[in-house]
């Protein structure tokens, strides 16, 4: 049965990322798959360089790959392109990023800024649509909102997918973190785990010929991160 795991945020962490990409491996055990990353490869966490420079690498054969944009990354290309101010960056987790690349935005390179802003906004299959932060359920995906693919907070308690002429199907994001997570609900499954400040990721299995929330979790835990104060 053909598979797609589904890698949440994480937020400069190399370390969660190089066993999530491990396990992978290890549990389709050679077969063809679907991997999807959600976003939010940067800022908080200690090794963004690090983690953008792994999924630029590309990944093992048989890997069909979609690797979607998270506010944060919009926010380091904004930022230093100079679309926005660089302490609004700063003050979201971007000082950490930076860091990561020698503390000066002249070592940034190019291909990095260029690579995380043509990331897609979504990525569809037949059973879900899979996004950084949630959808409008009302509308068809070529008239959402780009920054509310990428912002969007769920009520805790709203189970909707998606159904807007395009058939219904479950909605798999992050961006709304949930230490205690995931959170599944009837149309929408919430991968986002906190796992940069905890050191616990989650990637969700789905079966590509079932529709619905992921029929198995991984669970990838590493040392949590130290305390510091970063906006969400």
């Amino acid at each position: 049965m053909p598979l797609t795991y589904v890698i949440p945020d994480l937020h400069g962490r190399r370390d969660l990322l190089d066993r999530a990409l491990a396990e992978i491996e290890t549990h389709r055990a050679g077969e063809n798959a679907t991997l999807i990353v959600l976003g939010d490869y940067v800022d908080k966490g200690p090794d963004s360089r690090r983690v953008i420079a792994r999924l630029r690498a590309g990944m093992a054969p048989g890997l069909r790959l979609a690797m979607l944009k998270g506010n944060h990354d919009a926010l380091m290309v904004a930022a230093l392109r100079g679309d926005v101010a660089m302490a609004n960056w700063m003050t979201k987790g971007g000082d950490t990023a930076l860091a990561s690349y020698g503390g000066d935005v002249a070592d940034v390179p190019v291909h990095d800024i260029d690579w995380l802003d043509g990331r897609p906004l979504w990525h569809i299959d037949a059973h879900r649509i899979y996004v950084h932060a949630g959808v409008d359920p009302a509308l068809p995906l070529a008239q959402q909102d780009p920054v509310l693919l990428m912002t969007k907070r769920y009520v805790d308690d709203d189970a909707s997918g998606h159904d807007a002429g395009e058939g219904a199907r479950h909605v798999v994001h992050g961006h709304d973190r949930h230490a205690d997570g995931p959170l599944l609900k009837q149309g929408r499954s919430n991968l986002d785990t906190y796992a940069w400040k905890t050191g616990r990721l989650v990637i969700g299995v789905f079966d590509d010929a079932l529709p619905g929330g992921p029929v198995e979790l991984i669970e990838i835990t590493a040392p949590p991160a130290p305390d510091r104060t970063a906006a969400p």
